[in-house]
C-alpha cells in the first residue's frame, strides 16, 4: 500500500485528491492547521462515514510556517508521494498579507524540500504551481518555455517555489516537479473566489434572496477547467519515470462576464451588458441590473489574460480536459441552487 501526504487536504483540490488516491488504495495523510473552529467540511464525508475510514485516512496537525513539524511529520509518516497543496491561494487577498503568503507559499515549499531532502529523499514531490507565474503576459498560450512575469505577492511567492523545486531537484536528485494549473473550479470552490461568488449569488436570485452581485474586473479573461480532472493530473505527474514540470489547462479562455452569462442561462435569466469600466452593468429582461462593477474589488496590478497550452501534458501523461466550459458553470449554479 503506498503512502500519500497531502498538504492542504481541507482545500478543493486537497479533498478531490484524497477521494481520488483513496479509491486507489493508497494510505492517505493529511495536515490540516489546527484552529478554534471546525474547518473541514470539504472532508467531512471521508472523516465521518466508516466505511471510508477504513481505507486508510490519517489527519495530522501542522503548519506550513513550522519547519520542524513538518519535517517530523514527514520522518514520521515515510511517505512514498507528497502533495504540497497548502497555500494562501487568494490573489487579491495576497495583497493585504503578503509576509504571511510569502512564508506559506514560497518557503513553506522549501521547508518541504529540505526536509525530504534530510528524512525522505525517495519520496516523490508535487509542488501546486500556478498559471499566475505567467502574470503580465509576454506571449499567447502560456507554454512550459514561456517566461514569467508575476503581478501579485502570491504569484511572486509561487515564482519562488517553482524555482526551489527545481533547484533541489538538480542539485540533490530529488523526484520533485511543478505542475502550472491554470484556473480550475468546482462545487467546492471557495465563497471568496469570484466563480463562487457569481454561482452562489446566481442560487440566491433565483431565489429571491438576493438582487445582484458586484465584481471587479469583467473582462479579465481566464482558462477554466474542472477540479477533480486537474488532480488527476497531479497523480499521474508524479507516476513518470523522470520529472517534469507541466502545464495543465483545457486550451479556451472566457471572460468573467461570460462566466456570468452562462450561469444567469442556467436559471432562464439572461442578461445584456451596458456600459464601460466601472459603469458596466448586467441587466435581466426587464432591465433590473443583476451584475455590477465595484472598484474595491480591483487588484493593485490586474492579470488581464490568461490562456494554456497543455499540449505537452496530453503528450506526457494521456491527459486532457473533458468538462466543457457551460458544463462547468452550470455544476456549480446548479449545486448552489439545492445546497444553498
Amino acid at each position: 500500500m503506498k503512502k500519500a501526504l497531502i498538504t492542504g487536504i481541507t482545500g478543493m483540490d486537497g479533498s478531490y485528491l484524497a477521494e481520488f488516491l483513496l479509491d486507489r488504495g493508497y494510505e492517505v495523510h493529511g495536515i490540516i492547521r489546527r484552529t478554534s473552529l471546525y474547518v473541514r467540511q470539504r472532508i467531512d464525508h471521508l472523516t465521518m462515514d466508516p466505511k471510508v475510514k477504513d481505507k486508510k485516512l490519517f489527519l495530522h496537525y501542522g503548519d506550513m510556517t513550522d519547519g520542524s513539524n513538518i519535517s517530523r511529520l514527514i520522518e514520521k509518516i515515510m511517505p512514498d508521494e507528497i502533495y504540497n497543496l497548502a497555500a494562501q491561494s487568494h490573489v487579491g487577498i495576497s495583497f493585504q498579507v503578503p509576509e504571511y503568503s510569502a512564508q506559506v507559499d514560497a518557503i513553506g515549499t522549501l521547508r518541504i524540500l529540505d526536509a525530504i531532502r534530510e528524512v525522505c529523499p525517495e519520496a516523490r514531490f508535487y509542488q501546486a504551481s500556478t498559471s499566475e507565474l505567467f502574470g503580465d503576459v509576454l506571449e499567447t498560450p502560456q507554454k512550459e518555455t514561456t517566461p514569467f512575469n508575476p503581478q501579485s505577492p502570491y504569484a511572486i511567492s509561487k515564482q519562488f517555489a517553482y524555482w526551489i523545486v527545481k533547484n533541489y531537484r538538480d542539485a540533490y536528485g530529488l523526484f520533485a516537479c511543478n505542475g502550472i494549473l491554470f484556473n480550475h473550479e468546482s462545487e467546492r470552490r471557495g465563497e471568496n473566489f469570484v466563480t463562487r461568488k457569481i454561482s452562489m449569488a446566481v442560487a440566491n436570485i433565483q431565489k429571491g434572496n438576493q438582487e445582484k452581485v458586484s465584481l471587479g474586473n469583467l473582462s479579465a479573461l481566464r482558462d477554466w477547467g474542472y477540479a477533480p480532472e486537474y488532480v488527476e493530473a497531479q497523480w499521474l505527474m508524479l507516476q513518470q519515470k523522470k520529472p517534469v514540470d507541466l502545464i495543465i489547462a483545457t486550451g479556451e479562455q472566457h471572460s468573467v462576464e461570460e462566466f456570468c452569462e452562462v450561469a444567469f442561462d442556467f436559471i432562464g435569466l439572461p442578461l445584456e451588458f451596458k456600459g464601460e469600466g466601472v459603469d458596466r452593468k448586467g441587466y435581466d429582461k426587464n432591465g433590473i441590473v443583476r451584475v455590477d462593477v465595484n472598484p474595491k474589488y480591483f487588484r493593485p496590478t490586474e492579470v488581464q489574460t490568461l490562456l494554456g497550452d497543455a499540449s505537452k501534458a496530453k503528450e506526457i501523461l494521456g491527459w486532457e480536459s473533458r468538462t466543457t466550459f457551460k458544463q462547468l458553470v452550470y455544476r456549480m449554479v446548479n449545486h448552489d441552487i439545492k445546497n444553498n
